[in-house]
């Protein structure tokens, strides 16, 4: 389960980081995120320690989701629910050419937490837990009083910053607003002089050719997998 890059285990890279360890909980060699900002989790070895590890906290806190190379290791106490490739894609060079959406993108904060988990259940645009704005900063598009667009960070490996959270409420769809939002976090990510990157579902073909336009890159596949109790 090497790799010779971090994003070749995102997770693992993530949950031992400068920025983001303090939000691992460390049994051995398992790593889990804490269940209020996520389900992400890896294995740093495959000994039955670890193993055995994970499943106890898989059993003790809930799902959990690995993002590898491959699938992981059979693990004690928990069984697959499900196995999904996924895209990783980077932004390396510059940003790509999209139309000037004329929208007004507002910063997110702790009293938007409950708009933007609505938004999140309603859209599921992956794993968001109530606690998950917290790992990076939100921006979003508010009509009619209510939040109908957003996007943030997540995962924070050093030197990186990946774009997640991109949703919009079905009735605001085809007006641009993801792609405007992804924009100005790529840009402040930039700023910090680190390297966007995101992830997304193999077979998610149309967010793929947005994300393409935006300037992100396929970098690799990895496989999303997720255990829950036996």
């Amino acid at each position: 389960m090497s790799g010779t890059h971090p994003l070749d285990r995102p997770i693992l890279a993530m949950l031992t980081g400068a920025r983001q360890a303090n939000l691992a909980i460390v049994r051995a060699g398992a790593r889990r995120l804490a269940p209020a900002y996520g389900v992400f989790a890896a294995l740093s070895d495959e000994t039955p320690e670890s193993r055995e590890a994970l499943g106890a906290m898989v059993r003790e806190m809930g799902d959990v989701a690995l993002v590898e190379p491959q699938e992981p290791p059979a693990i004690p106490g928990a069984r697959v629910v499900s196995k999904d490739m996924a895209w990783q894609m980077i932004a390396e060079a510059a940003f790509g050419s999209f139309p000037t959406t004329n929208v007004d993108i507002v910063d997110l904060g702790p009293g938007d937490a409950a708009d933007m988990l609505g938004l999140a259940t309603l859209t599921q645009p992956g794993p968001f837990m109530a606690r998950t704005p917290e790992l990076g900063d939100f921006v979003g598009v508010k009509a009619e009083g209510r939040l109908v667009a957003m996007a943030g960070e997540r995962m924070k490996p050093d030197g990186m910053t990946e774009v997640s959270g991109v949703c919009t409420d079905p009735e605001y769809r085809g007006r641009g607003y993801a792609a405007a939002l992804m924009r100005v976090v790529m840009e402040r990510i930039r700023a910090r002089g680190e390297v966007p990157f995101l992830h997304a579902y193999a077979a998610n073909t149309g967010a793929i050719a947005i994300y393409e336009r935006l300037g992100f890159r396929f970098r690799r596949e990895l496989v999303m997998t997720r255990l829950t109790a036996a």
